[in-house]
């Protein structure tokens, strides 16, 4: 198969949808590998590195398209992107449609297959593909939020872990999965006060037996978050139903409630964000301010530590890439159910049931998919 990488074009987007340590593995398994010039220099690897580890370079985003039969990338495909993908394509990266429905359309109008990293599963249940750059927005929710805080910033002020005789920033993280759970490590090393909300008893027992008590736990109902909201300095949302769109867990009316400089991130904004007044942001302009209140929704935050990212994202992708080049698209998708979950776009229909839901798109499995 002809795998093609482009370079990313979304704002502040560094990372690179290979390596060429995954170069190499998907060369050495007799597939060639076409990356656009420059693709990587947001990681450190430069052309050269690319030609050492087999690939070709060429000059364009529409030379790669073009050649290639697998495109593989990090972002979703902005509007001049999809504009090139064609039938015969294979799009394998991160979309995230129940909160984009322009893209969801254009891939639809493409013909494209689009598999989707957020909705790959694994035997336990859980999203491999997400499960890294979860890690990385959860332990940088923490930092950007400090930043935040900081008064030039629009912030209250506060240091998180205060300093002796004055107490730490409260920190309040909506969600107990990968990327709270990170977030949660990294505020307890900062010595803030920190509470993790979550609707699963057992997940919030299991954060209580991993953070030694160090963390509070508590059960997600409405009197109780919104009890916690108030008294807040940062909250962090980190909720998250796969495929589709995040609830809106903290209203507009509750803003004008909360202290003066409290700061908000939206690991979700991704997914449309659980905070009723989040918009999506760049690395450019990363905040804005509402009834005082900071808010943070920067929508490719990885992007801000690409070569980390970049790194332990090929190592989560990189089997299921080397599974397609292998087999072909259908094949397999129909030896991999895990794989096949991941599949949210072909011939021109939404074929992932979340996704058709929040878009209010029809939902069509197409017939040769007879794995799940």
């Amino acid at each position: 198969m002809r795998i093609g990488v482009p370079t990313e074009i979304k704002v502040h987007e560094y990372r690179v949808g290979l390596t060429p340590n995954s170069v190499a593995e998907l060369v050495r398994a007799g597939h060639d590998v076409v990356v656009q010039a420059g693709a990587g220099l947001g990681i450190g690897c430069t052309d050269d590195d690319y030609v050492g580890a087999g690939a070709s370079i060429l000059p364009t985003a529409q030379a790669v398209f073009e050649d290639a039969e697998m495109i593989v990338k990090v972002k979703e495909p902005q509007p001049s992107e999809t504009a090139m993908l064609k039938p015969h394509h294979t799009l394998y990266t991160y979309l995230h449609l129940a909160a984009d429905p322009a893209q969801a359309q254009a891939l639809r109008d493409s013909g494209c297959t689009a598999i989707a990293y957020e909705t790959v599963t694994d035997d336990d249940g859980r999203l491999p593909l997400l499960t890294p750059m979860s890690q990385v927005a959860g332990r940088m929710s923490v930092s950007v939020a400090a930043q935040c805080l900081q008064k030039a910033e629009g912030g209250r002020g506060l240091m998180l872990g205060g300093v002796p005789g004055v107490l730490p920033a409260k920190v309040v993280i909506i969600g107990g999965g990968v990327a709270g759970t990170h977030a949660a490590e990294m505020a307890i090393g900062a010595r803030a006060d920190v509470t993790v909300f979550d609707r699963s008893n057992k997940r919030l027992a299991e954060l209580d037996e991993q953070f030694a008590g160090a963390v509070k736990t508590a059960y997600s109902t409405r009197a109780a978050l919104d009890a916690a909201v108030r008294e807040a300095d940062v909250v962090i949302g980190a909720v998250l139903i796969p495929g589709a769109a995040a609830p809106k867990l903290v209203s507009r009316a509750m803003l004008s409630e909360m202290r003066d400089g409290a700061v908000l991130v939206d690991i979700a904004i991704d997914q449309g964000g659980c905070f009723e007044t989040s918009k999506a942001t760049t690395h450019d302009e990363p905040t804005f301010i509402i009834d005082k209140v900071v808010h943070y929704c920067v929508a490719n935050m990885p992007g801000a530590y690409s070569r980390t990212s970049a790194f332990a994202l090929n190592n989560a992708t990189l089997p299921f890439a080397l599974a397609i080049a292998n087999k072909g698209t259908q094949r397999a998708l129909n030896d991999d159910a895990h794989l096949a979950r991941g599949l949210n776009v072909a011939e021109g229909e939404i074929c992932y049931a979340p996704v058709a839901a929040d878009l209010d798109m029809p939902f069509q499995k197409p017939s040769w998919l007879t794995s799940i």
